[in-house]
């Protein structure tokens, strides 16, 4: 069974309720269909119900009529969240009256079905940019205790299964923070060990924060900032198996390992990847993705205390559907 397939059964066995606020977006409310069909989830949809199944019809789709769909124009929760979403945001400005025009936008209304305790999670970003995915998920949903900074792991799928979980490595952060301090950095790396959990399935994330120096091979600042956020997630995480600083062939590769960083648990034996910022990370995936035939799957947001993901504009309805399922695998872990 391949990966995704696992993950696809994983959200099956326990079904969340994830929102898709983006109703009238074809690729979006097309994967819903075939998410409802297959039982993937329980699919919230944000819109005025005869519009939406209008919409579905026009597309050829049998079962969103099986989806919970709200309409904030009308729905009787809409005062309830308007109250929680001035509550929440009066110390910067949110007046009442700003809060009942706000809850009115679809990703907006979505953060606060979670924020109650309606919904697990949700998906958006086939119409909207990442900022306005991101921008109500941290005024409503806000980090996980302990987390201040959220970033993006991928699922890089090799045909090298000698190299990380059978040739899954998940690797993180390829998409959000660009220049992460070591208090940050440290915890992308506790972040994208728990992705590596509750995603990807792996029972024994063993983190390697890379570095172009393996355990004081190289003196340099941006040396310095790996070991400090090393020393700063196993503060943040005692139980987790991380290590570093290393390289990239130290981290993966037995004899390299055990040559560069002998007595290393990690060492060799990596299969969670953390780079020292976003630009070697965003690099790194798209070479092995493109020169090494790999499949990247996400990203995958991290740091939200409810699962949040954010789609390319030019995703696909398959597309859809995996986050779909990786969400649900998020939020099963986050309850």
């Amino acid at each position: 069974m391949s990966l995704i397939d696992q993950i696809v059964a994983r959200a099956k066995s326990n079904r969340q309720r994830i929102v898709l606020p983006e109703s009238f977006e074809e690729r979006t409310i097309t994967a819903a269909d075939r998410a409802l069909a297959d039982g993937l989830a329980d699919i919230i949809l944000i819109g005025n119900r005869e519009k939406v199944l209008a919409y579905a019809a026009e597309l050829g789709l049998k079962n969103i009529d099986k989806a919970t769909i709200i309409d904030p124009e009308t729905s009787e929760k809409t005062e309830e969240y308007a109250q929680l979403l001035f509550q929440l945001r009066q110390k910067k400005g949110m007046t009442i009256e700003l809060a009942r025009k706000t809850v009115l936008d679809p990703l907006y209304f979505g953060c606060l079905i979670i924020k109650s305790g309606d919904a697990d999670g949700q998906i958006s970003g086939a119409l909207s940019t990442t900022g306005e995915t991101l921008r109500p998920a941290l005024q409503i949903i806000k980090c996980s205790p302990g987390i201040t900074c959220v970033s993006g792991a991928m699922l890089m799928i090799t045909q090298t299964p000698q190299y990380g979980e059978n040739g899954v490595l998940v690797i993180g952060d390829v998409a959000v923070t660009p220049a992460p301090d070591a208090n940050q950095l440290a915890q992308i790396a506790v972040c994208t060990a728990q992705t590596a959990k509750s995603v990807a399935g792996f029972e024994d994330p063993r983190v390697a924060m890379l570095s172009f120096s393996t355990k004081g091979s190289a003196k340099h600042e941006v040396v310095d900032k790996v070991v400090e956020a090393l020393a700063l997630a196993k503060e943040l995480a005692p139980d987790l198996k991380i290590d570093g600083e290393l390289q990239a062939d130290a981290a993966l590769v037995p004899s390299v390992g055990k040559k560069k960083a002998p007595g290393s648990e990690i060492a060799g034996n990596a299969n969670v990847l953390v780079f020292p910022n976003l630009e070697v990370g965003n690099i790194a995936y798209k070479l092995v993705q493109r020169l090494g035939n790999a499949d990247a799957i996400g990203p995958i947001l991290q740091g939200i205390a409810r699962p949040v993901n954010d789609l390319s504009r030019g995703c696909s309805v398959d597309d859809v559907y995996k986050m779909i399922a990786i969400t649900a695998c998020q939020a099963m872990d986050a309850k």
